[in-house]
């Protein structure tokens, strides 16, 4: 078979090596599995490239896509850059500002989403857009043209050759994708990518997991964002099985159902599973209470490669028979490996999961490095905790004086659309990507990310803080749903603080306060010093500066539609100061929570 080099190309695979796989993606509807085989993806690929011929389609037009994960997703992908359009892909939760910035920005002249609840968000926007040509839905959607029609289109089109001929026009090197960064410190920007910086990032990316044909995966996090897509692609090079989960809060029960070898996640997604794990084990009847305790107290101790000798060993495999084993039978018991990027997992909570046989291989990226950076590897000596893992074959990589991470590869983007100002900022003139994370180098090879530059602020007193670790730390808490670190030119760092309620409501129960709603459970004193105590155990392990002097707990909910927070889990500092501007204020000038730190 020939090289892959054009993201398109994938389907060779599927024509050829992997076209015995009978359900190469799956996703539930109304309760029930629909599996689409290794067939119907070169065939639906097909007919979406044809139909998209049909509608008048040429090279370089610009197509969005709002949809959930779905098979869906990726016929669309291959459909519309095996014809030399441009797909961008965009968060299906975003606010309607920007909606109307990308659509614009990006000058989008067809648009896919998936369903009547996407549609509420765009359809005051769209008639707005000028250069708007057609819209198609994938379910069905009252006065909206269904995808089905593009496939119909494909299936009667009646030179269905002229595919392979523009195929081979398209070059490596030639923009394949827009991707918009989800706007954590501003307005977004459009990364352009070609098909050369995917395809040579999962190529390196596809050394790692040990994954083989017929294995199973989940699917959750966006695909539209570039984490998510990547690994899509890293999985179909193995022709494994995708199973994809449209919300994440039935996470445990595909995990148990589909018993998957494999998955993508972020930070925040283990400490909610962790901060589940601990919640039961708390609630425990004495005597198993004691012993599940005593068993995390062993994976917190947890090194690689055996180093804590010989009766740690011991310790540890009696803990995995009594109490870990569980964990994995949660997770479905038959993981091999667990991908974590978009932020830094904790030390703590990488341990205790390798403790238990669930192996989380960490890894650094960017949208604008496709993403990946550095990888865990499973060979001797290609992992650390505390870091993110040696370098991807085909990178380079240095630490500016500064600090900053600098990147240099086949991976980096093009540049950012329209914004040639913003592209000059970050690629310099000798090629390196300037990444906006501090981080330093261990043992000559392992990254280690100490913060974002632009995150870290100064106290009034001179005093640097970087928020993301003390955050980091506390967000292991179970009675901390989100919390985000201030002090810009104060005199000490205070927080805001989401509690998370279904835990702090469990715990109320077993103490006999009472909750009643979110507003009355914010200002209930039993909570606010059981909060207090949670803070003071964490800022045990911080410098005295970097202690949360004071906090104010919050009653609303962060999430994307609200804009506290961005699609891949981060808090949208930005956005949340000005937010909680009044809020910030009243927590300094109060003496409300506060308490002595020695």
């Amino acid at each position: 078979m020939k090289p892959i080099t054009r993201i398109f190309d994938l389907l060779e695979l599927f024509k050829d090596e992997y076209s015995s796989v009978p359900d190469l993606f799956n996703v539930k509807k109304e309760g029930v599995w629909m599996h689409y085989s290794a067939e119907d993806y070169v065939n639906y690929s097909q007919w979406v490239s044809l139909g998209l011929l049909a509608l008048g389609i040429t090279r370089g037009t610009r197509i969005a896509t709002l949809m959930v994960n779905c098979p869906e997703w990726n016929f669309f992908d291959m459909g519309i850059l095996q014809v030399g359009a441009v797909q961008v892909p965009i968060y299906p939760t975003i606010s309607e500002e920007n909606y109307r910035y990308i659509f614009n920005d990006a000058d989008i002249e067809y648009l896919v989403f998936s369903d009547a609840e996407i549609y509420q968000r765009i359809k005051n926007v769209l008639p707005e857009l000028k250069r708007l040509k057609a819209v198609f839905s994938i379910e069905p959607v009252e006065g909206i043209r269904n995808w089905k029609e593009i496939v119909e289109l494909g299936r009667n089109y009646p030179e269905p050759y002229e595919l392979e001929a523009i195929k081979r026009t398209i070059l490596p090197g030639d923009m394949a994708t827009v991707i918009y960064t989800s706007g954590t410190t501003g307005r977004p920007k459009g990364v352009m990518s070609s098909h050369n910086n995917f395809v040579t990032n999962y190529q390196a990316l596809a050394e790692i997991p040990p994954l083989k044909m017929h294995d199973r995966v989940v699917s959750f996090l966006p695909l539209c964002h570039v984490y998510e897509r990547t690994a899509g692609y890293t999985y179909q090079s193995f022709g494994v099985s995708i199973y994809y989960i449209q919300d994440i809060d039935e996470l445990a029960d595909y995990l148990r159902e589909v018993k998957p070898h494999g998955f993508a996640a972020v930070p925040r997604v283990f400490e909610k599973i962790y901060n589940r794990i601990v919640s039961k084990g708390r609630s425990l009847p004495l005597p198993m209470k004691v012993l599940f305790f005593w068993a995390l107290r062993q994976g917190h101790k947890f090194e690689l490669n055996h180093e804590r000798g010989f009766f740690y060993d011991i310790k540890l495999f009696i803990a995995n028979l009594l109490v870990f084993s569980k964990w994995r039978a949660a997770l479905g018991g038959e993981l091999k490996f667990i991908v974590s990027g978009s932020a830094s997992l904790h030390p703590r909570l990488a341990r205790v999961f390798w403790a238990a046989k669930i192996p989380i291989i960490e890894a650094y990226g960017l949208t604008e490095t496709s993403p990946g950076v550095t990888c865990f590897r499973f060979e001797p000596g290609g992992m650390k905790f505390g870091t993110v893992g040696p370098l991807l074959a085909g990178n380079q990589m240095k630490i500016a004086d500064d600090g900053e991470i600098l990147c240099k590869g086949p991976n980096i983007m093009m540049g950012y659309l329209n914004r040639p100002e913003k592209t000059a900022e970050v690629i310099d003139a000798d090629g390196w990507f300037h990444t906006g994370d501090i981080g330093v180098i261990e043992d000559g090879k392992f990254l280690k990310i100490t913060d974002r530059k632009k995150e870290i602020f100064k106290t009034s007193g001179g005093k640097y803080i970087a928020p993301q670790p003390i955050e980091q730390r506390i967000n292991e808490s179970p009675f901390i749903e989100h919390i985000m670190v201030v002090g810009e030119n104060r005199k000490f760092p205070a927080a805001l603080i989401v509690p998370n309620f279904e835990y702090l409501k469990s715990w109320c129960e077993v103490k006999h306060i009472a909750f009643g709603s979110r507003e009355k459970a914010v200002q209930n004193p039993n909570i606010i010093r059981r909060i207090r105590q949670e803070i003071e155990r964490f800022n045990l392990d911080l410098d005295q500066s970097s202690k949360i002097k004071k906090f104010r707990l919050l009653d609303s909910v962060w999430s994307t539609e609200t804009g506290e927070i961005s699609p891949t889990l981060k808090p949208r500092r930005k956005f949340i100061v000005e937010k909680y501007s009044r809020i910030i204020e009243e927590t300094y000038r109060s003496a409300e929570y506060n308490y002595r730190v020695e």
